[in-house]
Formats: structure tokens, C-alpha cells, sequence
């Protein structure tokens, strides 16, 4: 059987991940509708998508800017995603937001449709409890940014129901991406690694054991690490990384502990290249 992705796919919240998510399915041929709080923010959605789809023209993707965008619908109501066979919950990582955010997608849809979370911590567990069908619920973590990471982390939950992950292997591989499967767990894989190595890179540099970019070369060049740790953290988001740290020390204890730095930048606003400032200058916008 040919790996496919649904051939309607909802997106809740067009930021940076979700137009990225949103961006990856239609290239990989399904009808999006995102979804956003307010008229600002579907706008806001909807440039960054269509920049998204320039780009990916440009790169040299064989398809038609005209139909993309055809197949594309941002709005600002949930009802939007009524026919919809996946829809992928992509709010910022904060358990309150989530649990209101995954009933009012789950009172739109059909009992065989399918929620994924991009949660990149919080346990299934947890947002399941929100959940009148725990069983249609599994994780689709997706990397930043989506247009160009290569991987994607299906999280099976101790409701997620049988051959779902299966499933959504083959929408992964669909997507031109490669899937790992991660039972759910504080973190899962990619996050509880990725951050454990973040975290000590700062307590380093708040050491003052090495600078950022030497600490950077390190990992790049003597264990061929494509990117850095600070530097992936600046891409990230310093923001981000504090909030999943966060998360993990209430789930797995101390050793998550954020170091005194990472909070300081953080609330100094330096939290990497959004901001234009982080462990390096982003100013220049490179």
C-alpha cells in the first residue's frame, strides 16, 4: 500500500511550527485548513504559509504556487475542520492551553478522525484527560524548522488505539520525512536528550568553561553534531527550551533543573533568533 497523508488535514495555530506543519502536508498533496484565534493571527498564518510555499518553489519543488494555495484554508473558527481526517494540535507548549484547546477540536470531528499533538513534553497521559476519545489522541512531534528537518516523532499513548502508529508512520514517510516511534514519557526521546545536552552546554558557559561557539565546535566537530547545542538553542528558542526544562524537572527532577543563565537571558529577552539575540547575534538576520 502507498503511503499517503489524509486528504484533509486541520492545523490548530499558524505560528512558526504549525505553518510548518501546515506547509509540509499540502506539498505532500492534502487539502489544510489551519486554524487561529483571531482574523490578525489567521492573516499572520496564512503570509507565513504562502512564504513558506515560495520558498519551497524556488528550491525547486515540481508543483503549482496557484493550486497550494488553492488547497489552502486558514480560519478562525474550529468548525472549519468538521470533515476533516487528521487534525494536528500545534498551540504553544503549555498544558492549560492544550487542554482547552483539544475538546473544542474533538467536538468537530467524525469518531474516526485522528488528533495529533506536537507537544514536544507533556505526557499523552496528561492531555487525554481532555479527551471524550482518548483512543484517537498519539503525538506527531515535528522539528524546526519543519520545511527542512528530516525527522518526526510519532508518540503512542497508553490509550492510542491499535495500528495508529502505524498509520501515521506512513504519513510521516508521505511527508518525505523519517518516523521514530517513542512511547509516551516526559520528553520522549528528542526533547529529554536534546535538552539534557542543552541545559549542560549553558551550565558551561555559565561556568565559564568554554565560550558558546567553542562549545558549539566541540560537539559539531569532535562528535559530528550538525549544529551546535547553543546554537540549536538560539533556533529553538531560549523561551522554548526554558518551558520544556521546566516540564521535565516536575516530571523527572532536578538533573532538568534551567541554570540561573538561561533564565537571565531568557527575561533580559535575549532568547535567541527571533529575538535577534541569544548565545550568538542574529541581527544580521543569518
Amino acid at each position: 500500500m502507498t503511503d499517503r497523508t489524509p486528504a484533509r488535514v486541520g492545523v490548530l495555530g499558524g505560528g512558526r511550527m504549525g505553518a510548518g506543519i501546515a506547509h509540509a502536508f499540502l506539498l505532500a498533496g492534502s487539502d489544510v485548513t489551519v486554524v487561529e484565534r483571531d482574523q490578525d493571527a489567521a492573516d499572520a498564518a496564512r503570509a507565513r504559509i504562502e512564504q513558506s510555499i515560495d520558498a519551497s518553489i524556488a528550491r525547486g519543488f515540481d508543483g503549482s504556487p496557484a493550486e497550494l494555495r488553492r488547497r489552502l484554508t486558514v480560519a478562525t473558527d474550529a468548525a472549519a475542520f468538521g470533515l476533516h481526517g487528521l487534525v494536528v494540535e500545534a498551540v504553544p507548549e503549555d498544558l492549560d492551553l492544550k487542554l482547552e484547546a483539544l475538546p473544542r477540536v474533538e467536538a468537530q470531528l467524525a469518531a474516526d478522525a485522528v488528533i495529533a499533538s506536537n507537544t514536544s513534553s507533556i505526557p499523552l497521559a496528561r492531555l487525554t484527560e481532555a479527551l471524550e476519545r482518548p483512543e484517537r489522541l498519539l503525538g506527531l512531534h515535528f522539528f524546526n524548522p519543519v520545511p527542512t528537518s528530516a525527522l518526526v516523532e510519532i508518540v503512542v499513548g497508553a490509550d492510542t488505539g491499535p495500528g495508529l502508529a502505524e498509520t501515521a508512520r506512513g504519513w510521516v514517510r508521505a511527508l518525505g520525512k523519517t518516523p521514530i516511534t517513542v512511547s509516551d514519557s516526559p520528553g520522549f526521546a528528542s526533547s529529554r536528550l536534546g535538552v539534557a545536552i542543552a541545559l549542560e552546554a549553558i551550565r558551561m558557559v555559565q561556568d565559564g568553561v568554554a565560550s558558546a561557539e567553542d562549545i558549539d565546535l566541540a560537539m559539531e566537530l569532535g562528535y559530528r553534531h550538525p549544529t551546535g547545542p547553543l546554537k540549536t538553542t538560539d533556533l529553538v528558542g531560549l523561551d522554548v527550551r526554558l518551558g520544556i526544562a521546566e516540564q521535565l524537572e516536575r516530571e523527572l527532577g532536578p538533573r532538568f533543573a534551567p541554570p540561573q543563565l538561561l533564565r537571565d537571558m531568557v527575561a533580559d529577552g535575549w532568547i535567541g533568533r527571533k529575538a535577534g539575540r541569544g548565545f550568538y547575534d542574529w541581527k544580521d538576520g543569518s
